[in-house]
């Protein structure tokens, strides 16, 4: 280390960036003070920048992060932020995200006339910029793609994740099961509510944390999802509110029971979701209609679109499953599920 500290020391190129850097240090320092978090990630980032410029023109490597983090905690004995492996952290941002151009997915805000998402940003640093240091690190240390990366960036933003729930998202792998249903949202939900529905429904949904023997029948499934309907709901995603198992649906006198009723909350619309054990069969699909028809009849208000159904089934043969949902007036989303697990008897 002797010798890289004796070389760094005479060259100029390293000395501009120690000066630039103590200078931006300073300043974003002072920002971060008064609650400008954002310029502290800015920062990070314009540190990873350099060291990736500074290491493509030399051959120092990592001695380069070692002597800098070195120099930069000698200046600044007090800040934490500016260890090797930190100094490594903004490295890997920079790399991770600075490839990523604005036609990226978007994060989203509250619509004027409602509770619809839309675009609020414009670059990639300034989504990254909105998202704790912690949260960054997490997504760093899983080695994504940059898209996935980016993915979850959006995620965090949009839905406010704590650390807890982003790690509980991340092994739900949110990113490989969303937006990939068949259904006929397209047809039947206008094209802002269309394109969320979209991204909501995932597929396949994984009930990894279900304890089910090998011969489970479907109110096994049913019973086993409501004992664990908060594992149920993350799965499910950010929205969905559970209403009961088992609702009664009373017809002029006959009685029908849907599996499972959620409302989700950005949508304002009831989600009745029928599971099947089996291949899916395209006679599902009209029991189905019947029951989300019956939900808009005897529980949707004035503030309430259109119910959805979910038919969530073990397989499926995905074109009988978009030619039977295609003439259905009701938006219906039809996906799997996977079990990670079968206890044996």
């Amino acid at each position: 280390m002797a010798d890289i500290t004796t070389i760094l020391s005479k060259n100029e190129e390293y000395k501009q960036l120690i000066n630039s850097l103590l200078q931006r240090i300073k300043q974003t320092r002072m920002q971060t003070a008064i609650g400008v978090n954002s310029q502290l990630i800015k920062l990070y980032w314009s540190i990873g920048r350099d060291i990736v410029k500074m290491q493509e023109n030399n051959t120092y490597g990592d001695a380069l992060i070692y002597q800098l983090s070195e120099d930069l905690q000698r200046e600044f004995p007090d800040v934490k932020g500016f260890s090797y492996r930190n100094l490594h952290y903004m490295k890997n941002m920079y790399l991770t995200f600075n490839q990523l151009d604005a036609n990226l997915p978007q994060p989203v805000a509250e619509s004027s006339e409602g509770n619809l998402p839309q675009p609020v940003a414009e670059s990639a640093l300034d989504y990254v910029a909105l998202v704790p240091w912690g949260h960054i690190r997490y997504l760093l240390d899983k080695r994504y793609t940059s898209e996935k990366a980016f993915f979850y960036i959006i995620q965090i933003i949009e839905h406010g994740w704590s650390r807890n729930m982003l790690l509980n998202m991340l092994s739900t792998d949110l990113y490989e099961s969303k937006g990939v249903s068949v259904n006929n949202f397209v047809q039947t939900l206008p094209p802002v509510e269309s394109d969320y529905a979209q991204e909501i429904i995932k597929d396949p949904y994984h009930f990894d944390f279900l304890n089910l023997t090998a011969e489970y029948k479907e109110k096994d499934l049913q019973h086993e999802l409501e004992s664990n309907i908060s594992r149920f709901l993350i799965e499910l995603g950010d929205g969905f509110a559970y209403v009961a198992r088992q609702v009664k649906l009373d017809i002029n006198g006959d009685e029908y029971y849907c599996d499972l009723l959620f409302y989700h909350l950005r949508l304002r619309r009831y989600i009745v979701v029928e599971l099947k054990t089996g291949k899916f069969e395209p006679e599902f699909v009209s029991k189905l209609n019947l029951y989300c028809t019956a939900v808009d009849h005897i529980f949707k208000t004035d503030i309430d679109g259109d119910t959805i159904g979910l038919l969530i089934c073990k397989e499926k043969n995905d074109l009988v499953a978009q030619w039977t949902v295609e003439k259905s007036q009701q938006p219906i989303a039809i996906t799997r599920y996977e079990l990670d697990k079968i206890l044996l008897k």
